[in-house]
């Protein structure tokens, strides 16, 4: 008997089921994830990055659009952000704003001083334009205050220009949405996609399902989270055991022969089992539940 990665091939023999173990002699392998991987963007497909037949991890580049037009808006984007963050991180002329306030106040209270030392030293108007001075070096400094919040709030325009271009760019990038195999290229480099188009197909294989129906009589209640056996017996070939575990049973009872449809997660790592193929499904026993006997008085 061999052992590979958790299936086991060779001679399988049955012992008689226990009360509550469960047996199903068709159950279907089906696909847990797979998906028509689609083009998030309009253009030309200039890239293919895997085969068909290759397995790919999750998030790993698979094919591109043209994405030269895409770049330009990027650095362009780029530039303008640096330019905006120059703006921001300049404070001279707020600065400036607040030495000539300081100087005209100073000189104010000095004219002040001087005309409560001597009275009438300095003249009225001189006061009040010394006064301006002060009023208007003031709202300089507001003016300043305000410029400097309006240049941040557009650094905060100029980054999501810059994170949308980011993105736009990264739409271009066709990517594995998770690990599978490549088993088809609908569209080749060079064809016009668009935005939607199914672009290439990526089935998981290390994990499938495996479909059965059983009668609602005979459905424990604690179905789910046992753990499952899977025989199949490949045409020409040795039967593969498979472990896993009961993971669904459905809410659902056809009304035309009362079955309920469950399902079981199968552990497929060497890929011996295909999507499509029948085998024998066992659902082991509960758990057996210990029960401690009162103390004598």
């Amino acid at each position: 008997m061999n052992v590979v990665s958790g299936c086991v091939i060779g001679l399988l023999l049955f012992a008689a089921d226990p009360a509550d173990e469960l047996r199903f002699e068709s159950a279907l392998l089906t696909l847990i994830e797979h998906a028509e991987v689609s083009a998030s963007d309009t253009g030309l497909l200039s890239l293919v990055a895997a085969k068909e037949g290759e397995t790919v991890a999750e998030g790993k580049p698979l094919g591109g659009i043209d994405d030269r037009d895409a770049k330009l808006v990027l650095a362009r984007t780029e530039t303008e952000l640096k330019i905006a963050q120059s703006i921001v991180d300049n404070d001279i002329k707020l600065r400036f704003a607040k030495l000539t306030g300081a100087v005209a106040n100073s000189e104010l209270q000095r004219a002040i001083d001087s005309n409560v030392q001597l009275p009438k030293s300095v003249s009225k108007t001189e006061i009040e334009r010394l006064k301006l001075l002060a009023e208007k070096a003031s709202l300089e400094i507001q003016q300043a205050e305000i410029e400097q919040q309006q240049a941040v709030l557009s650094l905060r325009i100029k980054q999501q220009e810059f994170d949308r271009a980011t993105l736009a760019l990264d739409r271009r990038t066709i990517k594995a949405p998770f690990s599978g195999m490549v088993v088809q290229w609908k569209k080749h480099r060079g064809e016009w996609v668009e935005a939607g188009t199914p672009v290439l197909r990526l089935i998981q294989l290390n994990r499938l399902r495996a479909e059965a129906f059983v009668a609602s009589q005979k459905l424990p209640a604690d179905l789910v989270g046992r753990s499952v056996t899977l025989v199949a017996n490949p045409t020409g070939k040795r039967p593969i055991k498979c472990m896993g575990t009961l993971v669904f049973v459905s809410p659902e009872l056809d009304p035309v022969n009362g079955q309920v449809r469950i399902w079981a997660e199968i552990e497929n790592e060497d890929l011996s089992l295909r999507p499509g193929q029948t085998g024998t499904l066992s659902i082991g026993a509960a758990a057996a539940k210990t029960t401690t006997a009162a103390k004598p008085q």
